[in-house]
């Protein structure tokens, strides 16, 4: 495939998965994955490296286009909810991060489709049984609760290093069942979390070889966060007007689709 075509391609590609989770709070950096892998033709840690960058950028764009809806005031009222999560998911990122850079290819191409199903799974199980729209935590008493979203923080960092995503598919369950917050005020506190933990695994991964994909897919990941930060405002400003669960279910389906694909595509 040719530079342009791939640009082309990447744009395209990008509009589309930022648009749609844009739409539910998601960085969509769980379906780019396979389309670096299955379309451009990168290697599992190259294409994770660079979903990294990407997410980076389409998930601060997409905190921002959600301000309309969820302003940053209503945010800060639930720091202590974002602090008590990123205690946990910024230990979780770099572990996994440091333990992805050392991991032999193939195993890693396995860990990410079994993690990319098990996503597809937690998505179309939300769709079907559907999510609160918030009211009492989980647990009452304060000590509980912390300790409940330390650990559960600790396994969405992990989940974000090794795919290279923000998490939100993870996130945004957690702080409705666990917290009890409303599913849209989630999805942007969701993001808020994100950051951070992105940030963390990006640095570990610096101190690999694979980090030179950065350079050398350049044109390639300049145009495809343009497509996504591009989607994210679309799917911002249309926030509200599809129903989230007819969304998570047909996105879990995608999902489950693109990583039995990059699966059988890593392995030949």
């Amino acid at each position: 495939m040719d530079k342009q075509l791939r640009s082309r391609y990447g744009f395209i590609a990008g509009t589309l998965i930022g648009t749609l989770g844009g739409l539910i709070g998601l960085g969509g950096a769980e379906f780019r994955l396979p389309v670096l892998v299955g379309v451009f033709k990168l290697d599992t840690l190259r294409a994770v490296i660079l979903n990294k960058g990407m997410s980076l950028v389409v998930v601060a764009a997409a905190l921002i286009f959600r301000v309309k809806a969820i302003p940053f005031d209503q945010l800060a009222a639930h720091a202590d909810v974002a602090l008590n999560l990123l205690g946990g998911s910024l230990v979780g990122a770099w572990w996994a991060a440091g333990h992805a850079m050392t991991l032999p290819r193939r195993w890693l191409d396995r860990v990410v489709m079994v993690m990319l199903a098990g996503l597809s799974l937690v998505m179309l199980a939300e769709a079907w049984f559907g999510l609160h729209g918030g009211g009492s935590p989980l647990f009452e008493d304060f000590i509980p609760r912390v300790l409940a979203g330390l650990a559960a923080g600790f396994g969405i960092g992990v989940v974000a290093a090794l795919l290279g995503v923000a998490g939100g598919e993870l996130l945004i369950p957690t702080l409705v069942l666990l917290y009890g917050l409303d599913i849209k005020l989630a999805g942007s506190v969701s993001l808020a979390i994100s950051l951070p933990t992105m940030v963390v695994g990006f640095c570990r991964y610096t101190q690999s070889d694979a980090f030179a994909v950065l350079r050398q897919e350049q044109t390639l990941f300049r145009w495809m966060a343009a497509g996504s930060v591009l989607g994210a405002a679309i799917g911002g400003l249309l926030l509200g007007l599809i129903p989230t669960r007819v969304l998570m279910a047909l996105l879990g389906a995608i999902l489950l689709v693109s990583a039995i694909k990059t699966f059988q595509h890593a392995r030949h």
